[in-house]
């Protein structure tokens, strides 16, 4: 897709032209070749990189703890996000409940860790989507996908026949299996994963999740592929791309050095990063030193330091 950046009309325009990459599939049928595909996956589930090999589809629990159905911990129009996902109509945001990683600071544990959640129909999952749609959201946002990803797929055709055309978000912790991502080619049109870590080490002891960067480095890179870097219209709204999070930690457990230089030297420096100073100790956090404290605002600063210094311009609410 080209970037709105011509004439005033010309932006207009291509507000107007700008459809969702999952109506294409849906039409061809390729929608539910994905669905299929997706699904399969269950019967002896690789869907993410813990790849326990259970069946999901006879009520088999994994580390995820979900299994054939969507769980849902709520869903509501989000202001809190990235300006180009919120606008002035927010974010439709549908929180799915559980997660693949095992993060011992996690602000949202009682919907991650403790299971805070419904189980609910792929119809009813389809209805939240059209729900947001017609509150005025600007997209979809899914967030903790990653051990749903077949549930949200296989409602998908349920909603776009009832007429839903908001652009989907995947907004997922990182720690992705690359063959799912690849599944999911032309039915995402934005991607916003974490990158929570630059070194392994710290992502086994906090996450529990001891391949992390490479898992997480080659599906970013993938979503680069399918999506590029990321577009707004006229209106600064997000309708295409890759957003990147990457949350601040004390002590620099988080490897921001390591972090940036991977964005900038195999995804873009043009990507749109959002270095967040928003942690706090949660959960199981305070037996973790150094994650029992808050960052301080020099580490944050120094955190946006080292992204500068790397050519990372673009940076959520900084440089908008």
């Amino acid at each position: 897709m080209e970037n709105a950046c011509l004439s005033r009309d010309g932006r207009q325009a291509l507000v107007m032209r700008f459809q969702p990459s999952y109506i294409r599939l849906y039409e061809t049928g390729e929608l539910a070749g994905r669905i299929e595909s997706l699904d399969r996956i269950l019967k002896e589930c690789v869907i993410c990189p813990r790849r326990c090999r259970v069946d999901r589809t006879v009520g088999e629990r994994g580390v995820c703890g979900v299994g054939t159905l969507p769980v849902v911990s709520s869903h509501n129009p989000h202001f809190g996000e990235e300006p180009p996902l919120v606008g002035w109509g927010g974010s439709g945001t549908i929180f799915m409940t559980y997660c693949n990683l095992k993060c011992v600071f996690c602000q949202n544990y009682d919907i991650s860790h403790l299971g805070y959640g419904e189980e609910v129909s792929c119809g009813e999952l389809a209805a939240m989507m059209l729900e947001l749609q017609e509150s005025g959201c600007h997209n979809i946002n899914f967030v903790t996908p990653t051990h749903q990803i077949a549930q949200i797929v296989r409602s998908l055709p349920l909603a776009v026949e009832k007429g839903l055309k908001l652009p989907l978000v995947y907004n997922c912790g990182g720690y992705e299996a690359v063959e799912t991502i690849r599944l999911l080619d032309g039915i995402f049109d934005i991607y916003m994963p974490d990158i929570k870590y630059g070194d392994d080490e710290a992502a086994a002891r906090y996450s529990g999740a001891g391949d992390y960067v490479e898992r997480c480095r080659e599906s970013v890179r993938e979503m680069h592929r399918q999506v590029g870097d990321l577009v707004v219209d006229s209106r600064g709204i997000a309708q295409r791309g890759l957003i990147i999070r990457h949350l601040v930690m004390p002590d620099g457990v988080a490897g921001t050095q390591e972090v940036m230089r991977f964005i900038a030297r195999e995804i873009s420096r043009n990507s749109y990063v959002n270095i967040m100073d928003q942690y706090r100790p949660c959960f199981k956090a305070f037996d973790h030193p150094p994650l029992d404290r808050r960052i301080t605002p020099e580490e944050f600063d120094e955190a946006l330091s080292i992204a500068r210094e790397e050519g990372i311009t673009r940076l959520a609410g900084i440089t908008e």
